[in-house]
């Protein structure tokens, strides 16, 4: 029995566009709006500052097989609750773009507020982990995953400079539910990868085609601790005329820890995204990991693995997809088993937009591991099967 539980980048966005499933979602008619016929957006308020206000909510339940006694669905985060009903993201925001066309200055903004099961992966030291204490909610927390200022200088082609708190640049996947095709996340999004930064990001078109991030944040998920370890921070992407084929590398490198035992630790992505006809879509992902004498100041240790994703567009309102994984955790430090393993999963996906403002998604996922520590089902398992479904509702 299933038991009821009390923002991207520029590249991430171009990536997103060619998901008509996910990017459609957010640009589609609110559940507001459709209900009363009045859009917030249009009051006179919100078209005097220029100020857009949105929203949604992403509900779902994931049914395994061995099932465990206290539901833990481990180590699958995000969805990592097994037979209950999760309310793993209730998201607010309020924006203003900056004019990207202006010749002159001018000054934009973006705040997310998200609520829900999914609030406690993204916490960032500092700041999250002191708005509540989640053990008065159980597995429900809250979170700002942004809160900048976007800064537009009317330089060359235009460069936009986001001075504060942000989604990473870095990976294909990301935290806000609108902007995924699956429910469930990959191994790569949930351990190899920071969800946050805290710092400057610049942002410089160099044409029609090429992109250039480049800034300092204060490491990973990270808002206050440890200020004086600043990391580098970059990204190039790369569309190509048609819109059909695109390409990104990131990176993030830098100490963390204190100075007394502070050591690198760097992170390379590559995403690379091309469109196989009118219906068809490929994505491929590779990410590779170290960390400079992470485990008591001696061992080096290293992550690494490669996704890819097929979509196919069965109609316009519907889309089938599925993404094979595979990610290395060489020394037991990323997952939490406690040794090292590599580890697999296929999961197999529908995306239905029901209505304008509303997006069903079941999937099918299968993992396995093959590490010493068995890890799944309390550690008695090296495989796992789930049926999952969640809606996500825009308003």
């Amino acid at each position: 029995m299933i038991a009821l539980e009390t923002s991207m980048s520029v590249r991430q966005a171009c990536l997103a566009i060619f998901l008509l499933t996910t990017c459609g979602s957010a640009k589609s008619e609110g559940l507001f709006s459709a209900v009363s016929g009045k859009d917030i957006n249009q009051l006179e308020l919100m078209q005097k500052h220029g100020l857009n206000a949105g929203g949604w909510l992403a509900v779902g339940a994931t049914y395994a097989t061995d099932n465990q006694a206290n539901h833990n669905n481990s180590p699958i985060s995000f969805n990592d609750q097994s037979n209950k009903v999760l309310l793993n993201q209730a998201n607010l925001f309020v924006e203003r773009l900056v004019d990207m066309d202006a010749n002159e200055w001018n000054v934009g903004g973006r705040i997310d507020v998200l609520f829900g099961t999914d609030s406690r992966f993204t916490h960032a030291t500092g700041l999250d982990d002191k708005l509540i204490n989640e053990r008065d909610l159980g597995h429900y927390d809250l979170a700002i995953p942004q809160a900048y200022m976007e800064v537009f200088m009317p330089f060359g082609k235009g460069i936009t400079a986001k001075i504060g708190h942000f989604y990473t640049v870095i990976g294909h996947e990301v935290v806000t539910a609108p902007n995924n095709f699956f429910y469930s996340h990959s191994y790569a999004m949930q351990y190899g990868e920071p969800f946050t930064h805290s710092g400057v990001l610049f942002s410089y078109a160099v044409n029609n085609n090429f992109t250039v991030n480049s800034g300092a944040v204060t490491g990973w998920d990270n808002f206050d601790k440890n200020l004086s370890n600043w990391n580098f921070l970059g990204d190039l992407s790369w569309t190509n005329d048609e819109a059909s084929s695109a390409a990104s590398w990131s990176i993030i490198s830098g100490d963390v820890g204190n100075k007394a035992a502070s050591s690198n630790r760097t992170l390379s992505s590559l995403v690379i995204s091309q469109r196989l006809g009118d219906k068809l879509q490929y994505v491929f992902q590779n990410d590779i990991g170290y960390q400079r004498q992470a485990v008591n100041s001696l061992n080096d240790v290293f992550w690494y693995g490669i996704n890819q994703y097929l979509f196919y567009d069965l109609s316009d309102t519907v889309s089938a997809g599925i993404r094979g994984e595979w990610f290395r955790d060489n020394n037991g430090t990323r997952l939490n088993i406690g040794s090292p393993g590599d580890y697999y999963a296929i999961t197999a996906g529908v995306n239905w937009k029901a209505i304008g403002w509303l997006t069903l998604r079941p999937e099918l996922r299968y993992d396995w591991a093959h590490s010493k520590t068995k890890a799944y089902n309390n550690h008695t398992q090296d495989n796992q099967l789930e049926l999952a479904v969640d809606m996500v509702v825009t308003f």
